[in-house]
């Protein structure tokens, strides 16, 4: 007999089902039924899922849809998944009245061999009339074979509860193994592989995250042919790659879905062996499955670039590229990015805006730009008003010490006795100027030397390039890169770059900007520039970027 399935996540959108201990009978009915439906079509079997997302279905939706997927015909085996709920523990299914017990008692027997409690194989009948079934799934499904498998008890005193958080794809495998055995298609429970047309080896070991040499000896093979229909097996399920399901819309291009889910357009048509780029509305495609627990989500928003977003998440480009597996810095509005683990994210504190107060002052006193204040508090204008409430950086005082300014004491002679930089101190205090008055705090950088010596900051200006840069400052494009960690030789103006400090000068008596720039054989000029200097004025004991 030539059978067929129809997968149907029980409850959806308005009708949430039960939940308690963390678990929403909805959510995990779908899960388990999407992990179960991939399962269904590798073994190349036709299979129908009333629901791919959490949309709402009344009775008569969803047995419409069932009975419209492959016609009202016997052959046609109905799975609605569902987690159930009163106390008790372990697995149930309920068959109809006009099935034997067969398909639901090789289901419990799977379930109980993935470590699952089971309780029984049951009908019911409806009290009005004992002729009917109770449950519309059954009655109103006209011939079709269906069973209700209750997974579990989600206020169990037992042990469902971590059994239904763990172990539900073990149970979908369960469910995929009864069924085979019961429409005699052959199938070994684990992690296998059903050979299809357009397949090589290749495009199967980058599906599942693992090398042609390792299917190879997996499967004793000797060379690289295979063919339709052969059952590969694949390395264990911790290392396989998982997908979900989506169903192209109006507007989706191939361009657009695979942007989306951070995958190039050639994987994602591997990934469900399309030969062509044309789509059609309603079309099902495999899609990586994007998972949360060790990142949070950001929706690209207008303007927005891989920078503005590395600065704000206190990450650079380089790890955002590299976490959503970009090759360029293209990003498109709407794309998904992942973004790195909670603990590397900016911490903000609130902060009152006062009398007097601009943008440009509280940004300067939090060391980031006005850019940068704007779109951490999604501001559109420059106007502030008294008493608003701003997110603005938690300042770590890890890196810095407190020294009192006292009588006697410059910038320069506080600089020489911590071992760092008049500029250093200026950047960290927000100086505009050399000034100092008694009793002033200021923070001193406490950053080894090697750290504060062997690189300064540098801003990128319009028409800078990595080679301009590099001959500006002695140093090559793949130094610059591999200090900065970057991947490719775009960079956008206000990136700020560490450069190499060639060489370190103190100023001695009798010294001037010419003679200095004479002996190492550079311009007044470039000396000015690099140490941003506004005059040729020097002072003994002042240190200079060679």
């Amino acid at each position: 007999m030539n059978y067929k399935i129809v997968i149907d996540p029980g409850h959806g959108g308005d009708d949430p089902g039960a939940s308690g201990n963390g678990i929403i009978e909805k959510d995990l009915n779908l899960l388990i039924s999407k992990e179960m439906y991939e399962k269904f079509r590798s073994l190349g079997i036709p299979t129908y899922i009333t629901r791919l997302d959490d949309s709402t279905l009344s009775p008569t939706e969803r047995t419409k849809k069932i009975l419209d997927a492959f016609g009202n015909d016997s052959n046609v085996i109905v799975i609605s998944n569902h987690i159930n709920s009163g106390g008790g523990d372990g697995a149930e299914v309920i068959y109809a009245l006009r099935n034997t017990d067969k398909l639901s008692n090789l289901i419990l027997n799977e379930l109980e061999k993935a470590g699952q409690n089971v309780r029984k194989a049951y009908q019911r009948r409806l009290p009005s009339d004992p002729a009917k079934d109770y449950y519309f799934i059954h009655r109103d499904t006209g011939n079709t074979e269906p069973v209700i498998i209750e997974y579990g008890f989600l206020d169990s005193t037992g042990d469902d509860v971590n059994q239904l958080k763990n172990n539900y794809i073990k149970f979908a495998d369960a469910v995929v193994t009864a069924v085979s055995n019961y429409i005699d298609l052959p199938y070994e429970l684990g992690n296998v592989y059903i050979v299809k047309k357009g397949d090589s080896l290749y495009s199967i070991a980058q599906k599942y995250n693992t090398t042609v040499d390792e299917l190879k000896k997996l499967n004793g093979l000797t060379s690289n042919i295979i063919n339709v229909g052969q059952i590969l097996k694949l390395p264990e399920k911790e290392n396989i790659v998982d997908y979900d399901l989506y169903i192209v819309k109006k507007g989706d291009t191939l361009y657009k879905i695979a942007n989306n889910y951070n995958i190039s357009v050639n994987e994602l048509k591997k990934i469900n062996n399309l030969t062509s780029d044309t789509l059609s509305i309603g079309k099902h495609l495999l899609v990586p499955i994007i998972d949360e627990s060790d990142y949070t989500i950001y929706i690209v928003k207008k303007g927005d670039s891989l920078y503005s977003i590395a600065q704000k998440y206190n990450t650079t480009v380089d790890e955002l590229k590299k976490l959503n597996g970009l090759t360029s810095n293209i990003i498109n509005v709407g794309q998904i990015l992942k973004l790195p683990e909670k603990e590397n994210i900016v911490d903000y504190d609130l902060y009152i805006v006062k009398k007097g107060d601009t943008l440009y002052k509280i940004a300067n006193n939090y060391n980031i730009s006005v850019n940068e204040l704007k779109k951490i508090n999604n501001l559109t204008s420059d106007t502030l008003s008294i008493g608003k409430h701003l997110l603005v950086p938690i300042i770590d005082e890890s890196d810095y010490t407190i020294y009192i300014v006292k009588k006697g004491d410059s910038l320069y002679s506080i600089a020489q006795k911590y071992n760092t930089t008049v500029d250093s101190i200026k950047k960290l205090n927000n100086l505009a100027s050399n000034l100092l008055s008694i009793n002033q705090q200021l923070k001193i950088p406490t950053k080894k030397e090697e750290e504060v010596q062997n690189f300064y900051n540098y801003t990128v200006v319009p028409g800078d390039t990595l080679y301009s840069i590099a001959k500006n400052n002695n140093t090559t494009v793949e130094k610059i890169k591999s200090i900065n960690n970057l991947s490719s030789n775009v960079i956008d103006v206000g990136m700020q770059l560490k450069l190499p400090i060639n060489f370190v000068y103190t100023v001695k008596k009798g010294d001037s900007l010419y003679s200095i720039a004479q002996k190492y054989n550079t311009t007044v000029d470039e000396l000015k520039r690099k140490n941003n200097l506004s005059s040729n004025l020097l002072s003994i004991g002042q240190i200079l970027i060679i």
